[in-house]
């Protein structure tokens, strides 16, 4: 091959290797144009989905609050189910992309929840987001679109309480919006804030079984433009306080009763006493017929002296008082008996609490503190 044949093969790879650079130059922008045009047009689906959704005619929010504190969010979009197609149009979208209509509400609420955790300070999480269709007849013909999500801290449990409303900072109830909560079954609401509309105490929770008192908020302008809403809930108790349990209006038994009685207690006591004197004198006895020793197996021992308080943890005064009160005290009284704050008496009882140490229920508005069964009797 002569000088000139050679000169033209060079010539040709580089040309070849100047096109494959301008081919990988033009493709790169063209990939990423791609990606970027597919990014746009998930978010343009998403935007058209939430769009969609709030053309509803009614939106009814239920937030069932859980006693661990996250809460089950069901919210459904209720469109008139009208003969010119346009809700047999919006179901079919919906079944064929419930996954864009799922991300775009998982989206927007992850909105409102941020605001939340600023609110509140406290982590939050929103899973399980689902989308589904229904319709309706009664009372009249609707189409339903519903999400159902679960919003994990949403609530602030503590002891025998509650909180829940704070994480709700940024949501706001437009015209045909209307938001409800539901307490935990076994729990009253307490407090409310803003005042609530049209609510009757007790309302049908999740379940055909189960009650559960609500409050509702809506279709007023927008209540919580301020300030969130604020919803304490308390835990029931069968406890009574024992002061009420006996009134003397009610038929009891009459006082000479309870005055042979006490005199039959005394004359049991006085007996036993005179008994057991009796016994011990005969053992001693027999002990220093069999040995002249003067150790007595049935000796009372002397009762050990209680510890000064500095001596004792927390816990250990907290139980104290208790046995010094019978057994129950309120634990309002702890803080003034032992004078700590109210958020260190908090944090002491729930200990006591979780080891089974003492029982803790509400009478009325306050906490009382007992031993358990038997405990305060020994």
């Amino acid at each position: 091959m002569d000088l000139r044949e050679q000169g033209r093969w060079a010539l040709f790879w580089v040309l070849v290797g100047i096109g494959c650079m301008l081919v990988a130059t033009v493709a790169v922008p063209i990939g990423a144009a791609a990606d970027a045009g597919a990014q746009g047009a998930a978010l343009q689906d998403e935007a058209s989905a939430s769009d969609r959704l709030d053309a509803a005619d009614e939106i009814h929010i239920d937030v069932f609050v859980h006693e661990n504190g996250s809460a089950t969010f069901v919210v459904d979009y209720r469109f008139e189910n009208q003969s010119d197609g346009e809700w047999g149009e919006l179901s079919s979208d919906v079944q064929s992309n419930q996954e864009v209509y799922a991300d775009s509400q998982e989206a927007r609420w992850n909105e409102i929840l941020r605001e939340g955790e600023n609110a509140t300070d406290r982590d939050m999480a929103i899973e399980n987001v689902t989308v589904s269709t229904d319709n309706s007849s009664v009372p009249r013909e609707m189409g339903h679109v519903v999400v159902t999500f679960e919003w994990d801290s949403f609530a602030y449990p503590q002891l025998t309480q509650i909180e829940a409303g704070s994480a709700l900072a940024d949501l706001s109830l437009p015209s045909g919006t209307w938001l409800q909560v539901y307490a935990p079954e076994g729990y009253t609401i307490d407090e409310v804030s803003p005042e609530p509309e049209g609510s009757d105490g007790s309302v049908t929770g999740g379940t055909e079984d189960s009650e559960r008192e609500s409050v509702r908020w809506g279709d007023s302008g927008d209540p919580f433009s301020s300030t969130p809403p604020t919803i304490v809930m308390i835990e029931e108790s069968n406890e009574t306080d024992p002061a009420s349990e006996t009134d003397p209006g009610t038929d009891g038994p009459a006082p000479w009763l309870l005055v042979l009685g006490a005199l039959a207690l005394l004359a049991t006591v006085g007996a036993a006493g005179w008994w057991l004197r009796g016994d011990q004198t005969g053992d001693r006895t027999a002990s220093a017929t069999n040995g002249g020793s003067t150790t007595n197996e049935n000796a009372a021992v002397p009762e050990a002296e209680t510890p000064p308080p500095e001596l004792l943890s927390n816990e250990e005064r907290v139980l104290q008082l208790l046995e010094e009160r019978g057994g129950r005290i309120k634990q309002q009284e702890v803080v003034s008996e032992l004078d700590w704050t109210e958020a260190k008496t908090s944090q002491v009882v729930s200990g006591l609490r979780e080891d089974g140490e003492i029982e803790v229920f509400r009478i009325g508005r306050e906490n009382v503190l007992a031993l358990p069964d038997g405990e305060d009797e020994e």
